[in-house]
């Protein structure tokens, strides 16, 4: 099958995919030319992005099985990407098998990859959704019929609110889905950073001007204030690749990286 063949009808193979671009970064195959062309003139400015990729991956895996081991059964990842393995729902499944995952992407090559990946999995659903739409997302059916937003749950938008343009709201999108979320509720966050290289973020305004794997890079203050209403566990927000709750990690990365994401994870106060 060649590589067009692979591309599901509705997508664009002349536009960049910010999920593809990932899923090139992580070593993956569901990608096309252009994906790897965006991929390849942000390597040449930052060469350590590959890593970068590797150590957002460790923290949503490390983040969620932090929630689930803090008694939380239910989680919606919002801008879920193409399936990379551990998936959430084999990671906190381990955890408990009674956890129940939402996955939520716009893409139509993650839904088509999420039907083949989840179609023996119960509690388990992906639905293709915006989430900068977030009524849409919370009155979906597969949502109601998952998720009890009287328990905790734990919402990740990891690596995906930098796609939000700033008239887009990222601020007012985290707060409408916070609005529901029970005491004890998590938020599992990272974002691309205005403290990055110029020369990178320069490169990837270049390549992705215009299409839907544009990015905004926030400062730290701007970052945080994605926070409020939450309460920040473990280091706090901090660069990706060191965020941690134990020291038993091999360092991901040598010094900083021209490509810098900060990660944290909030939690709702419980009263």
């Amino acid at each position: 099958m060649s590589e067009l063949e692979r591309v599901p009808s509705g997508v664009d193979p002349n536009v960049p995919s910010s999920a593809r671009v990932y899923d090139y970064l992580l070593g993956g195959k569901d990608n096309v030319a252009v994906d790897r062309a965006v991929a390849e003139r942000l390597l040449a400015v930052a060469p350590d992005a590959r890593a970068v990729a590797r150590a957002n991956r460790r923290f949503q895996i490390e983040a969620v099985r932090h929630v689930a081991r803090q008694g939380v059964r239910q989680f919606i990842d919002l801008g879920t990407g193409i399936p990379t393995s551990p998936s959430i729902h084999e990671t906190v499944r381990e955890v408990s098998p009674a956890c129940r995952v939402i996955y939520v992407d716009h893409d139509p090559m993650v839904r088509l990859h999420a039907q083949v990946m989840l179609a023996d999995q119960p509690g388990v659903a992906g639905i293709q959704a915006d989430l900068r739409r977030p009524a849409d997302v919370l009155a979906d059916p597969h949502v109601t019929g998952l998720i009890d937003f009287d328990q905790p749950v734990c919402v990740l938008m990891v690596g995906v609110l930098h796609f939000v343009m700033d008239d887009e709201d990222p601020s007012g999108i985290v707060a409408a889905f916070r609005k529901p979320m029970a005491p004890g509720s998590h938020l599992v966050l990272s974002h691309a950073m205005a403290e990055s290289s110029p020369e990178a973020i320069a490169q990837l305004h270049l390549a992705t001007a215009g299409s839907p794997a544009q990015g905004a890079f926030r400062s730290h203050g701007e970052v945080l204030r994605l926070f409020d209403g939450f309460e920040l566990i473990g280091p706090g927000l901090v660069p990706v690749q060191d965020w941690r709750l134990a020291d038993d990690h091999l360092p991901l990365l040598d010094g900083a990286p021209r490509l810098r994401l900060d990660a944290g994870v909030g939690r709702v106060p419980v009263q």
